[in-house]
């Protein structure tokens, strides 16, 4: 079989020149027709506006020969949003994109060709580690020494993972520690200076992770050193393959969309607090408009957008809109749990509240999502590559709501009803939580800055391995086979008289 080549050359080096970005694209250009020249995906150009104070690293964009239909009809294509998710930006922190397929119809891929590759050699790497896990110490010093001393790669930590107590009592460890480049959460912006991610923990590095970058974000490798682990599929023994795997750019990938979470509140005439500063990984779209009386945030979701009623007794009741168009109120009940954070941050029915112990709401969900806390709700499981947004009800005051799924490239609105007698809670992947008043709103469209994960084999089988060895998925003690001195068709006629005949 013939390998498949990239029709387009990669997109230029993230930190070349003025008169170097000029040249690559006027290069690139040379290979296109003046129709695909001109396309534009509008879902991708339109969603990059919002992003104020985030720079793509200041490059020219890349085209996805995925995003764009045959070059012929390109000037007649447009594409509706209520069919097809808006284009994902495939390229990831200053260095990585996905290898270009050119038989990929649209932006729609066949999950095992997705392959990552470098512009150029990776030189920073973000390592996330589990705070307050002793266990994870030994880990994290083998993985930043092979990082250093044998990579000779620059390591980003979180400041506050040095001053584990652990740590600066290491004599051993003390020298290394000076060669760190460290940030603090909320404070520093590195979104422009990692090439990878490395997560040493569970689910909840990934998370963590992907807050951290409100734009294109780097390729992530999760290591299994948490409880479950089902979005870390790689086991720490053998790191060091794994990882110098990773860095020549020999690795599948899978792109999990996220949810660009838009809220508006309204002002009534006094300032509103943003929790913990102006952003917490929140982007304050636009200053307080003092006109308009609103104050607008801005959020990247990887698994879910929680709404529920907090700690008021009365039902919840809000407006759920599609494209403009009403297509449900959501009126939940059930028991409060006091302390409930919103969407926990573990994965599967092992992990969040029991539903009829939750805040009654609504869950809004990406197919990553589908796997936690919308699982324990009762929703489907949704393979990442599939372009979908889960809308899942927590504790519904209806025998008939169930839990619906819908296309990528929808825009959800949620309000609280005119008729609500409460306000509303929501909270983004856990965090972030905070009051939903009469007059604000929620909205909620799919991202085109999917966070790239790592696999160990491909999409699918990684995605299988984790439903089978974190979920148990259809785990169930086999049917024994007939005795070979029995005729099947009489055996066969008892079981359909008397059941399963298991």
């Amino acid at each position: 079989m013939t390998p498949r080549r990239p029709a387009f050359p990669g997109p230029p080096a993230p930190r070349a020149t003025a008169v170097e970005m000029e040249q690559e694209k006027v290069n690139g250009s040379k290979e296109l027709s003046a129709d695909a020249a001109s396309y534009r995906c509008s879902a991708c150009h339109g969603d990059e506006d919002w992003a104020l104070g985030h720079p793509i690293r200041g490059r020219a964009k890349s085209r996805s020969l995925s995003a764009s239909p045959a070059l012929a009809s390109t000037r007649e294509f447009r594409r509706t949003r209520s069919l097809h998710g808006p284009c994902p930006v495939t390229t990831f922190g200053p260095k990585a994109c996905v290898l270009q397929n050119p038989q990929s119809i649209m932006h729609i891929q066949d999950p095992a060709s997705q392959r990552l590759t470098w512009n150029k050699s990776p030189k920073s790497v973000l390592v996330i580690k589990k705070v307050r896990d002793a266990s994870l110490l030994q880990p994290f010093r083998e993985l930043c020494t092979y990082l250093m001393e044998q990579n000779n790669m620059i390591v980003y930590v979180e400041k506050k993972v040095l001053e584990d107590p652990a740590l600066v009592s290491d004599d051993h460890f003390g020298p290394m520690k000076r060669r760190f480049c460290t940030f603090r959460e909320d404070y520093d912006d590195i979104s422009n200076q990692i090439d990878l991610i490395i997560c040493l923990g569970g689910d909840g590095t990934l998370l963590y992770a992907s807050s951290l970058f409100q734009g294109s974000v780097p390729p992530v490798m999760a290591f299994h050193l948490g409880s479950l682990g089902f979005l870390t599929p790689f086991n720490f023994e053998n790191f060091q393959s794994q990882v110098t795997q990773v860095i020549q750019g020999n690795a599948a990938i899978v792109l999990r969309s996220r949810l660009k979470v838009r809220v508006v509140k309204e002002l009534c005439g006094k300032k509103l607090a943003v929790p913990n500063g102006v952003s917490e990984h929140g982007m304050l779209a636009t200053a307080l408009d003092a006109e308009l009386g609103k104050q607008v945030m801005q959020y990247q979701v990887l698994n879910e957008v929680v709404i529920d009623r907090g700690p008021s007794s009365y039902l919840s009741n809000v407006d759920v809109y599609l494209d403009g168009h009403l297509i449900t109120t959501v009126q939940g009940d059930g028991r409060w749990a006091p302390g409930l954070p919103g969407a926990p941050r573990g994965r599967g029915p092992c992990a969040p509240v029991p539903p009829c112990a939750s805040s009654p709401g609504v869950i809004v969900s990406t197919p990553t999502g589908s796997t936690a806390y919308a699982a324990a709700a009762g929703a489907s499981m949704i393979h990442p590559n599939v372009p979908a947004i889960m809308v899942t009800p927590i504790c519904p005051h209806s025998l008939s709501f169930r839990p619906i799924v819908v296309p990528a490239g929808v825009e959800l609105k949620i309000m609280l009803s005119p008729e609500a007698r409460n306000t509303a809670w929501v909270s983004f992947d856990g965090r972030k939580r905070q009051e939903i008043r009469h007059g604000d709103s929620i909205s909620i469209t799919t991202s085109c800055y999917p966070l790239p994960s790592v696999c160990v084999r491909d999409p699918v089988s990684d995605w299988f391995e984790s439903l089978a060895q974190c979920l148990h998925w259809n785990l169930r003690k086999r049917q024994a086979h007939f005795p070979e001195d029995e005729g099947g068709d009489e055996a066969g006629d008892g079981d359909e008289e008397g059941g399963s005949g298991s």
